[in-house]
């Protein structure tokens, strides 16, 4: 069994874990690429566990992400993120991380792909290769290095960290070329045999499928132990999800897309704002919030919500004859956007042009939580 031997990074960005790679480590026969990077992480896993790897058995550590210098004039580093499937191991190449974006930053200073000060701040402007769009990044640099250290909080998240600005510049299309991919605000996907329910089909920083909970029996307070037990409706939400990628134009058909893109669209549904009590026992007050909204990645309920979906979300709330801004009362263009989810809540500013989204601002923060070197067994 030949045993591969690859220079490696776990890091945290935002909610999310995954392991960073240089690309040029990497075998540049794909098959192989993606069989080591998948074996990396621990799957294939019938058990769904991923024991026998660096991820831990959910959807928001089961990444890897690809770090290059750019090819792109007037950018620093690429970053190609990839989504691993826990229990196939399929990887999902379609769409962007918006949580681990910001460890790429980090990552590339820490390995000589991009210079930054000695003390001060460190503007890194990374190619987002899945979407074709670019993240500006701010990084603080103490003594040579990424600050690891602050006082910034983020729900979701135990410890505090330093906080780094992320700004997504017009993060509209990167998917399906368009920001409304159908050219509607309003869509319908069929619930049931008998009836169908409105849906806002956006692609902003990833592609999103947005759903009024009560259409779906749901209240937007729910856990993930709440909706991740229950196989009938998660095959439900599967079901939309998949037609929501063929009305976007990203599948030829739902089969495709769940097989091929189980990563994008991703889902979520939205709700008025009520008190719900946080998954580390914190108490929010309905007065806090602009709504909740749950949103499912890779077939499971978020255990917060992802920096792409928020993107994506807040877009939707900016622009009129959405479900969001309908939810609203009008388009929430003069102030942040707040919304509850079921670690805390995640605030993000939308910069317009008219309708045009120029700019999403999302505060993060990273850590390099290891690195050295992984080792990867692989049969032929």
């Amino acid at each position: 069994m030949p045993l591969h031997r690859l220079p490696a990074t776990l890091m945290r960005g935002g909610t999310s874990k995954g392991v960073f790679i240089r690309a040029d480590a990497l075998p540049a026969d794909i098959t192989l690429r993606d069989r080591l990077l998948s074996r990396l992480i621990g799957s294939p896993d019938p058990y769904g566990r991923q024991i026998d790897g660096l991820g831990t058995g959910i959807s928001s550590t089961s990444k890897v992400a690809l770090i290059s210098t750019s090819r792109q004039p007037g950018c620093d580093v690429d970053y190609l993120f990839g989504h691993i499937a826990v229990d196939s191991g399929e990887i999902d190449w379609s769409g962007s991380c918006g949580n681990l974006s910001a460890a790429v930053a980090p990552f590339a200073l820490l390995e000589g792909l991009v210079a930054g000060p000695h003390d001060g701040v460190a503007t890194v402007r990374i190619w987002q290769v899945n979407t074709g769009k670019v993240i500006v990044a701010e990084v603080a640099m103490r003594d040579g290095l990424p600050c690891q250290e602050g006082d910034f909080g983020m729900d979701g998240v135990a410890f505090t960290g330093a906080p780094q600005q992320l700004v997504f510049l017009d993060p509209a299309g990167g998917a399906s070329g368009a920001l409304f991919p159908t050219g509607r605000r309003i869509d319908k996907l069929r619930l049931n045999p008998q009836r169908e329910i409105d849906a806002t089909l956006i692609d902003a920083g990833n592609p999103l499928v947005i759903l009024r909970a009560a259409d779906l029996g749901l209240t937007g307070l729910e856990q993930p132990q709440d909706v991740n037990t229950d196989a009938s409706l998660l095959a439900q939400l599967e079901s939309l999800r998949a037609q929501a990628a063929v009305a976007m134009g990203l599948a030829a058909t739902p089969a495709q897309a769940s097989r091929e893109r189980p990563s994008n669209p991703k889902l979520c549904w939205i709700a008025p704002p009520a008190g719900f009590t946080a998954a580390d026992g914190r108490v929010f007050e309905a007065s806090q919030l602009d709504l909740l909204a749950r949103i499912v990645s890779m077939g499971k309920l978020h255990h917060g919500f992802t920096g792409t979906g928020t993107i994506a979300l807040a877009a939707a709330a900016a622009l009129p004859g959405t479900l969001v801004s309908d939810l609203l009362g009008q388009p929430l263009i003069s102030r942040p956007l707040c919304f509850g989810h079921p670690s805390g809540a995640n605030q993000i500013v939308t910069v317009l042009d008219g309708e045009q989204v120029v700019a999403s601002r999302l505060t993060r923060s990273a850590r390099v939580l290891m690195r050295g070197e992984a080792w990867v067994p692989l049969t032929d």
